[in-house]
């Protein structure tokens, strides 16, 4: 075209760039093309009108949905409406792809909207190349899919309001990222700062307790509830030119602010802003508003999830007690830790009482439950067995007054509050001088005892039902002594059963852990923890993988000596391992408990048949007793190493000891092929190295020895 001639027809210009023209009345519901644009629709070249049925029926339904959502944001912004469109055969296929680009106007009197605008056809870039940064072309629309559907996982995923600003200070947006990010929120009639990214310790002090009258554009977000885009420093130093002079020492260039709304209520707003010119064409402003839905929901959901935590966990620790300075003579240490899911309260907790005696108590317990009326019963029972123990009684006692109280107040008349609990429990008065313990137990997992050599036993003890069920239940006390150098264990069963075990296999574990730890009792404490929660915890899954965690609470108790280590200081044991049960008259099913605590103690012994010929005289020993006395039976078994006695290195010895009170002394007898007694001296003086009946001041003591042999070359 030469110059002065006639500029060409807009309609020869638009033919040229394959243009179409297109009109659309929402109040008419008809669509109105011209040739080319019906061409782009898949349509004979010609103009037509449509209705919006016919319309929409060539579009990609996703793509018709966003098109009224542009139109509504274009509008509100007094902006463009531009948005990319696949065009549908009359197979599902993707005929092509067009851009559309349009100037949309409300009729407040129709209630509807209008709007002319051009569709052309984009060109799909190929394979491999780069795209360019623009709202129309490629990749753009699957970039930003993807970035909306990883942010989307992202911020759902955040647990606390530190990881959700740390999500969207790492969101890398497709085609425009921002240099800034700052999240403000409202308290009051003054702007606070949740958080920000890009800037440093301080910067942002000046817009901090900002009033909300202030000419700023986040107040301005904040009062309104409507965003804010400025795409160049000349529109921002416009539009609020009183804190132009605090935005200015950033170097920004444009800025985009949005308000965080959730539920209707604009909670506060979020400022990106950018080191170079952005357009916030309709796209850039949706991706941004997408975001900040998102943002003020995770922040809402992380916040009430905070609030939550911070309330049940004071809640939780405000009934457990502190351990004080300690006791003169022992050491303590205790842990508890809530159950990983739901509210994390529960009824486990651990307490530790001094008596009027000059005594002290330790009470572990774990109520039914993992909700707040569990935490609530727990609080009551901790209460009121701190009561009964103050007023000076037995163990068992104080047990018997708290099952009466338990079900007292769980077993209501009122029907609408009638909820039945139960608990069980333990609890242990321990003499720190001599170490004497009387343990009471409701239904409680048995204690658990480390000897001076690391040897590890569960100490067998007496036991009622728990708490609550029976207000007339009784809980017998057993007692025993615990030496110097050895460590009492107390837990509720969530430390043996979490992850997946049951009582035999948790205890498996965490016997490992208590054998093999030589270090002070805190570290123990906090190795028993790990086993159970830490990383190896995942490799000793139980059989019970689909058993409900629980809540765990421990206590550690221990007479310091040369050898255990509790003091951080010497970590070389005794060769010494001691146990003391008693067995009453009226008791004789614990003849069985007597045989295995033998077993547990011989549990390395280098001779299995040993190991057997022991079990079986304690059994027969026991036994004589309780049939041709009227007293009750204590067992005494200790391994000691014949080095401390003989000299001889690396052999060990048993030495069995059961007393009574009965005067009568023991006698061989030579019973018949038919009699079914007085065959157990004989036994004794068959399978024991040396044996023999010690008169006492009052009553007497029938023992055993049996010395270990040597381990085989193949053994260590």
């Amino acid at each position: 075209m030469r110059t002065g001639e006639p500029l060409p027809s807009v309609e020869d210009v638009l033919a040229a760039l394959a243009t179409g023209l297109w009109h659309w009345d929402t109040a008419a519901g008809l669509v109105t093309v011209d040739a080319e644009a019906a061409r782009l629709l898949g349509l004979p070249a010609e103009p037509v009108t449509l209705t919006e049925a016919q319309t929409r029926a060539r579009l990609h339904p996703v793509d018709w949905n966003e098109i009224t959502g542009v139109v509504r944001l274009a509008v509100a912004e007094s902006t463009l409406a531009e948005v990319r469109i696949r065009i549908m055969d009359g197979d599902g296929s993707v005929l092509r792809v067009v851009r559309s680009r349009s100037k949309p106007s409300f009729d407040p009197d129709r209630q509807a909207y209008e709007l002319i605008g051009t569709l052309q056809e984009v060109t799909e870039p190929t394979p491999g190349t780069a795209a360019a940064r623009s709202a129309v072309t490629g990749d753009w629309r699957r970039s930003r899919e993807a970035f909306l559907l990883d942010a989307g996982r992202a911020l759902a995923e955040a647990r606390s309001t530190a990881e959700v600003l740390r999500v969207v200070g790492g969101l890398s947006m497709p085609g425009f990222t921002p240099d800034g990010l700052v999240v403000f929120g409202a308290e009051g009639d003054r702007l606070t700062i949740t958080g920000q990214h890009g800037h440093q310790p301080g910067d942002m002090n000046p817009f901090s307790h900002m009033p909300l009258d202030t000419d700023y554009p986040a107040t301005e977000v904040v009062r309104t509830g409507r965003a804010v885009y400025l795409s160049s420093p000349e529109e921002y130093k416009e539009r609020y030119p009183v804190t132009w002079p605090l935005a200015q020492v950033f170097g920004r260039r444009s800025w985009a602010f949005l308000p965080l709304t959730v539920a209707g209520r604009t909670m506060g707003a979020w400022m990106a802003a950018f080191t170079y010119p952005v357009a916030f064409t309709p796209d850039e402003r949706a991706v941004l508003t997408t975001v900040a839905r998102m943002l003020a929901q995770a922040l809402t959901r992380a916040g009430a999830a905070e609030t939550a935590r911070e309330l049940t966990d004071g809640l939780q620790r405000s009934m457990l007690p502190s351990l004080g300075p300690g006791i003169p003579g022992i050491q303590v240490a205790a842990r508890y830790i809530p159950t990983g899911g739901g509210l994390q309260v529960g009824g486990d907790w651990y307490d530790m009482i001094p008596l009027p005696s000059g005594r002290f108590a330790l009470v572990i317990g774990d109520v039914q439950g993992h909700d707040v009326r569990a935490a609530g019963l727990m609080g009551q029972l901790r209460i009121a067995l701190r009561a009964y123990a103050a007023e000076g009684h037995r163990p068992d006692a104080v047990l018997s007054r708290a099952s009466r109280f338990l079900h007292g107040i769980t077993a209501s008349g009122d029907d609408t509050l009638a909820d039945l609990r139960f608990a069980t429990c333990l609890y242990a008065e321990a003499d720190p001088t001599t170490g004497r313990l009387e343990i009471a137990r409701a239904g409680h997992p048995d204690p658990v005892i480390r000897m001076a050599d690391g040897t590890v036993m569960t100490r067998p003890t007496a036991g009622g039902l728990p708490l609550g069920i029976d207000p007339d239940a009784d809980y017998p006390t057993t007692r025993f002594t615990l030496e110097p150098d050895e460590t009492l264990m107390l837990c509720t069963d969530g430390l043996i059963e979490t992850g997946g075990h049951d009582m035999e296999s948790g205890w498996r574990r965490l016997r490992a852990t208590l054998e093999d730890h030589q270090d002070d009792l805190e570290s123990l404490a906090d190795a028993l923890v790990q086993a159970v929660h830490g990383p190896s915890s995942h490799h000793t899954t139980g059989p019970l993988a689909d058993r409900r965690e629980d809540d765990i609470a421990l206590l550690l108790l221990c007479r310091p000596g040369e050898g255990c280590g509790c003091g951080g200081g010497v970590t070389q044991r005794r060769a010494v391992r001691r146990t003391l049960l008693s067995v009453a008259q009226d008791e004789p099913d614990r003849i069985a408990e007597a045989r295995q605590h033998v077993r547990d103690l011989l549990h390395d012994w280098n001779s299995s048949e040993q190991v057997d010929s022991a079990v079986l005289l304690v059994s027969e020993m026991v036994t004589n007793v309780l049939v041709h006395t009227d007293a009750d039976a204590l067992l005494l078994a200790e391994v000691l190493l014949l080095a401390e006695v003989t000299g001889e290195e690396g052999v060990r010895r048993l030495r069995v000891e059961v007393f009574d009170t009965g005067d009568d002394l023991p006698h061989r007898r030579r019973p018949g092929e038919l009699a079914s007694s007085g065959r157990g001296l004989i036994l004794i003086e068959l399978l024991a190295d040396a044996w023999g009946v010690d008169p006492r001041g009052e009553g007497k003591s029938i023992w055993f020895e049996l010395c270990e042999p040597a381990p085989a070359p193949d053994r260590p």
